[in-house]
């Protein structure tokens, strides 16, 4: 197998066969089908070696691998209260079923989150990786290039681990140095019965894992360091974001101050631009997998554009994951007061259109101006002489059967990283870049931290974080009030997570480190509103709406055992040390 440069202004693809070349790229390919003589033999080949360890990211991608014919469980969002997939059991879905269904997530597993052995097998690779380096890189390469690829590599395992330990908490440490001959690369019979570490433990080692890494890594992608390369930057936001499982609120929030220290670090001006190709390159994006038009690309929009586009480009589309009641009522109205169903018609037109920029960045809702239409998603229904009367994308109630076909079930579609610009995604894929960390999360990392270190000494800090982020999208500061105590600073920390980072995939983990996905989730059911047409007429002006139920009248499932799932029955019974987790 061959390794080749593709132009790419990426920070990570996955290539096989492509033939295009140029220094911008991070090629990450399969890197167990190549001899060691071949792989350092010279700082080019190894470098395309020690690139392909990203590929956890991509595996991990909020869309990246969620939108392939293979792989769509990975968008996290629509495991909890502010999505929903509108399918129960179509396109490989699993996010109703694993919140309706008791029996989905039994002992042998984590079920939809199962990653333990992907993940092994990523961090198999990092040890050896680890290992090569110093033997083989000794004899052809730089102790300066060495030790930057150590760092990167260091990263990635880092990384593999955080997969691990938010699933599962406590994990087997095995290392480049644990095995009984060094490198644990699991050919030792000795080395494959070890007990799990802590919880407390496995987090410790991720996160001295990023400090070394953060030492020594460059602060920008520059020259040789190419973009998609880790920087002190994506480092020390890593540490900001992984130090908050692990309770380290001091070293969370040094981190997150470190990262915004560095001058490649800042906010970027247009909320919305940030999930378009824009974003490319600039301050807040720390680190994104962007793709290239023909070579590496995604099918984002055709799974989740409105089904009204089907007029468009004549191919279905899915709308697979829709925004919930739960989060579009949560976005204040632009002058900053809240939005309240009972009060709106009192002083604005509709429920929408004077909402705060964040809302129209995420939500496409009725009557939004999309590509050259509206949207419209109000119920089909008869007129006085027996007409049917549809909308243009169609409103269906959620069943536990089928999909909607491209109707919203929630009265919603979603709207972050669809490329309006965009209508032969059918037949050419779809490149908007897909974020892994940029610095809006950092900022809310770093409130959280000071909030958790001294809530009352630390308001100014926190205040400071949560109104660059609000004054960006023109909302008014809040002042000293909102952080008075720490219940109130974090329940203003967690709507300014919602509705900052919402589809981003944080919410289920968000909810899982706090300890709060049980009583946000179990025994509820999630929201949406339906829409009529009070004209009864094809373009109508005049609507009525009703908050409805959208999960089928099933209360939702997460017990108390879900926020650290099941050991795999397979790892404890090669392994009789690795003991389960409590509750199962």
């Amino acid at each position: 197998m061959t390794y080749k440069k593709i132009l790419q202004s990426i920070a990570i693809a996955v290539l096989a066969g492509t033939t295009m070349s140029c220094n911008d790229i991070l090629d990450v390919s399969d890197e167990t089908k190549i001899s060691d003589v071949a792989v350092w033999s010279n700082e080019t080949a190894a470098d395309m070696y020690i690139t392909a360890t990203y590929k956890t990211f991509t595996e991990d991608a909020l869309f990246y691998g969620t939108f392939t014919s293979t792989d769509r469980s990975r968008f996290w969002d629509s495991f909890t209260d502010i999505m929903k997939s509108p399918s129960w059991d179509q396109y490989g879905h699993p996010y109703n079923s694993t919140l309706m269904q008791g029996i989905t997530n039994g002992d042998a597993g984590a079920g939809a989150f199962e990653c333990w052995s992907e993940v092994y097998n990523r961090i198999r690779l990092d040890n050896l990786k680890l290992r090569e380096l110093r033997v083989y890189g000794s004899k052809n390469m730089s102790e300066d290039w060495i030790a930057l690829r150590e760092a990167e590599v260091r990263l990635c395992r880092a990384y593999n681990y955080f997969r691990l330990a938010r699933v599962y908490g406590g994990v087997v440490l095995r290392t480049d140095k644990s095995g009984v001959n060094g490198v644990d690369d699991g050919a030792n019979e000795e080395d494959i019965v070890r007990a799990r570490a802590s919880e407390a433990e496995t987090y410790r080692f991720i996160l001295d894992e990023l400090q070394a890494a953060a030492e020594v890594l460059p602060e920008s992608t520059s020259g040789s360091w190419q973009r998609g390369r880790a920087t002190k930057a994506f480092a020390y936001g890593l540490i900001s974001r992984i130090a908050l499982y692990a309770q380290q609120w001091k070293e969370a929030a040094e981190a997150a101050e470190k990262c915004g220290e560095l001058s490649s670090v800042g906010l970027n001006e247009n909320y919305a631009a940030l999930f378009t190709s824009a974003s490319i390159g600039t301050p807040e994006m720390i680190f994104q997998i962007e793709f290239a038009q023909g070579a590496i690309y995604h099918l984002f929009d055709q799974h989740v554009c409105p089904g009204g586009d089907f007029n468009i480009n004549k191919q279905n589309t899915y709308a697979e994951h829709q925004p919930t009641a739960e989060l579009a009522d949560i976005y204040e109205w632009k002058d900053g007061t809240e939005f309240n169903w009972n009060t709106w018609s009192s002083e604005h037109a509709d429920p929408y259109t004077d909402r705060e920029p964040r809302f129209h960045a995420t939500v496409l809702y009725n009557g939004a101006p999309w590509r050259d239409r509206t949207i419209a998603c109000w119920a089909d229904y008869s007129t006085p002489e027996g007409d049917v009367v549809s909308s243009y994308d169609g409103f269906q109630a959620f069943k536990k059967s089928g999909a909607t076909g491209g109707k919203s079930c929630t009265g919603y579609f979603l709207r972050k990283f669809l490329d309006e610009s965009n209508n032969n995604f059918t037949t050419d894929g779809s490149t908007q870049p897909c974020p892994v960390m940029r610095y809006g999360e950092v900022l809310l990392n770093q409130a959280e931290a000071y909030a958790q270190l001294d809530v009352v000494g630390n308001q100014d800090k926190i205040l400071k974080c949560i109104n660059m982020l609000r004054n960006r999208v023109g909302l008014p500061d809040k002042g000293r009030d909102a952080v008075s105590n720490l219940e109130n600073a974090m329940n203003l920390i967690r709507t300014e997570r919602i509705k900052e980072l919402a589809g981003e995939g944080f919410r289920l983990w968000d909810l899982r480190r706090w300890r709060l996905a049980q009583s946000v989730l179990d025994g509820k059911t999630r929201h949406g509103v339906e829409i009529t047409n009070e004209d009864r007429t094809e373009e109508p002006t005049n609507f009525s709406y009703k908050v409805c139920d959208i999960d089928a009248n099933t209360p939702l499932i997460f017990p108390e055992r879900y926020n650290l799932f099941s050991i795999p029955l397979a790892e404890r019974t090669a392994n009789p040390a690795c003991t389960n987790n409590p509750m199962w």
